[in-house]
């Protein structure tokens, strides 16, 4: 069979339409449906039917799409055992972010690897849903994602996970707020305070739901904001309160204080994913590779060191 027509059978199964692949892969839709009719002849059997305006996968479609992923994987495995003889991680590497993670850790990662030649890394800010971030990994070679404890795993996506670190999400509260002078609040703290929440599909909002399940009482959203910085100056201004991530969260100085949040799992999950065949390439893993150790320095830095034992008195 051939492998190109195999891929485009793949992107099929993960795009949904002739439409979208062809677009993906800048050829004509009547192209990619020659393509996967020579592709059937070869398999001997229908891959594709239709339904509606459209066609989806047959069971044999379904599964040798499935396979396409290994045949791929394959030969980027072949290459990249090439390229580290060679010692030429070169090419074009994408990577598609967050706005917080694109603030903090993956600019020096982007710095460091400048000083490859021949090693190009575009950079795209993407502050997709939670659901969204695997269908980003069809367009970008890394895609940067986060998830809340409790969410449902993209371990059955088929995609090559990598942990980068885990954050706190801290309140946000106006300076002055009468909670301000505590050094952490509690879900009933919060009860009866008006909030500055996140559109519905996005991950924050379920730390909202989790609030009320806890508490009992219902939360009155008053703005749903999807840029921190906006959030954090509606909670300036006396609006609501807000969630926001540690690492990136402001001060005093933008009229804010930000307090750490007990009683329910407060924080998220940043990690890579990526197409088995992407993570493969040599490229990819030094991205990744340089991604992951400035992601464990930026954690690192926001670790308070551990106390050393104490084996006698602290004075003499």
């Amino acid at each position: 069979m051939d492998v190109r027509r195999l891929d485009l059978l793949r992107e099929l199964a993960e795009r949904g339409s002739i439409h979208a692949v062809a677009t993906a892969t800048h050829r004509t839709p009547s192209a990619v449906s020659q393509q996967l009719k020579l592709l059937e002849r070869e398999a001997g059997m229908p891959l594709t039917e239709r339904s509606g305006r459209g066609i989806v996968l047959t069971d044999a479609g379904r599964s040798l799409a499935a396979s396409a992923i290994d045949v791929a994987a394959a030969i980027a495995r072949a290459q990249a055992t090439w390229d580290e003889y060679i010692g030429d991680p070169t090419g074009h590497v994408s990577v598609a972010t967050f706005p917080t993670a694109g603030q903090t850790f993956v600019p020096p990662a982007v710095a460091a690897l400048m000083r490859l030649p021949g090693l190009t890394v575009e950079l795209t800010n993407r502050d997709a849903d939670m659901t969204d971030f695997p269908s980003l990994t069809a367009d970008y070679d890394i895609v940067i994602a986060y998830s809340l404890p409790g969410q449902r795993s993209w371990s059955g996506r088929g995609l090559r996970n990598i942990y980068l670190l885990s954050e706190p999400l801290d309140v946000v509260l106006p300076v002055g707020h009468r909670l301000a002078g505590k050094s952490e609040l509690t879900p009933d703290d919060l009860v009866g305070e008006p909030w500055i929440g996140v559109p519905e599909q996005f991950a924050f909002d379920l730390l909202l739901h989790e609030l009320e399940a806890v508490t009992g009482s219902e939360i009155e959203v008053v703005q749903r904001i999807s840029d921190h910085l906006i959030s954090e100056a509606l909670v300036a201004q006396g609006i609501g309160v807000a969630f926001a991530p540690r690492f990136t969260a402001s001060g005093p100085e933008k009229g804010i204080v930000t307090r750490p949040l007990s009683g329910v799992e407060a924080f998220r999950h940043v990690l890579m994913l990526m197409r088995p065949d992407k993570a493969e390439r040599l490229a990819v893993r030094t991205v990744a590779d340089t991604i992951r150790e400035q992601a464990e320095a930026l954690a690192a830095s926001h670790t308070p060191p551990e106390e050393p034992p104490l084996v006698g008195p602290r004075w003499l």
